[in-house]
């Protein structure tokens, strides 16, 4: 039996949506909370080696993507519909079954890194009103049951329009960051300073690669989307290429900005160096907050699209 329709009639996003829950899953939590590991452990030089590999794979991909995009008419499902139809049903199935997985606990790990965003305010509370420390998991338990009932409620429109809110704080932040001033007051800038004993290369790429590869998340908006053969490769490599280049300058101005030792033992050290540092874990927070409300979008679209497969 030929499969049922899986394009709304009603679609109306376009390339805008696409690229805004692909460029806020690759600059995620991971930009915030581990780059600066990243580049005490390993130097400037090491970064920019696993900023290069990464995108060795995410690229191509990308590439990939568009192509088929254009070649064949993409509907409802994503990822899923592209490998489903382009490898069989049997392949198709394996991969969307885990693929779905893989999106709908993520959301449970992103509302766990909005959860540390609220760390400076919580020991702010604690030490100077001094209220009791409170769980961060509380506030990541109560993140992700809001954010169910307003998706469950209100649909993917509202996710779409807090997602405008949240990219725009996100960007505001990268820009106060881009604006601040070396620790120390002065910029010292070394190809390969890094921490003594440092963790080895692969060791850390292990950790900031899937930074990388959120380029597959605006696929899932395939089933809304006016015209997926135009919206999905503009937004996809425009959102792979730009993510490439924001990290690209974030390494560099970490370099300069910060000594190894305090880019290794701090992990918001981008508060320290911003213009005004309290917008950083609110860009951590608008970061996260917009990887789960892709992830959250995309995942039952993925699971959709399987179901009307008679997987």
């Amino acid at each position: 039996m030929a499969p049922s329709p899986m394009h709304k009639s009603t679609a109306n996003f376009g390339t805008l949506p696409v690229f805004m829950t692909t460029i806020s899953t690759i600059l995620g939590a991971i930009l915030f909370l581990r780059f600066g590991y990243a580049v005490g452990h390993l130097g400037f030089l090491g970064v920019i080696g696993i900023i290069f590999l990464g995108h060795m794979v995410t690229i191509p991909t990308a590439l990939a993507v568009a192509e088929i995009a254009t070649n064949q008419k993409v509907q409802g499902g994503g990822a899923y519909y592209i490998i489903s139809r382009s490898f069989g049903l049997n392949i198709g199935s394996a991969i969307g079954i885990t693929l779905y997985l893989s999106q709908a606990i993520s959301v449970a790990f992103y509302v766990i890194a909005f959860s540390e965003a609220f760390d400076p305010i919580i020991r702010f509370l604690h030490y100077e009103i001094n209220t009791p420390l409170i769980d961060k998991r509380w506030i990541g338990l109560a993140s992700m049951s809001l954010l169910s009932v307003v998706i469950l409620t209100r649909g993917a429109n509202i996710g779409m329009k807090a997602l405008y809110i949240v990219v725009a704080l996100l960007f505001t932040s990268l820009l106060f960051f881009f604006l601040g001033k070396p620790t120390s007051g002065e910029s010292a800038f070394v190809l390969s300073s890094e921490i003594s004993n440092p963790d080895n290369f692969f060791f850390v790429f292990t950790i900031i690669f899937p930074a990388f590869t959120g380029l597959v998340a605006g696929l899932g908006l395939s089933g809304d989307l006016r015209d997926p053969s135009r919206s999905i490769p503009r937004g996809t490599l425009l959102a792979t290429l730009g993510g490439f280049m924001v990290y690209l300058l974030v390494a560099y101005k970490l370099a300069i900005s910060a000594t190894p030792e305090e880019l290794a033992s701090d992990q918001l050290i981008m508060q320290r160096i911003a213009v005004w540092g309290p917008i950083i874990p609110v860009g951590l927070a608008a970061a996260s907050l917009s990887s789960a409300l892709g992830s959250i979008m995309v995942a039952p679209r993925t699971l959709q699209a399987i179901g009307m497969d008679d997987i």
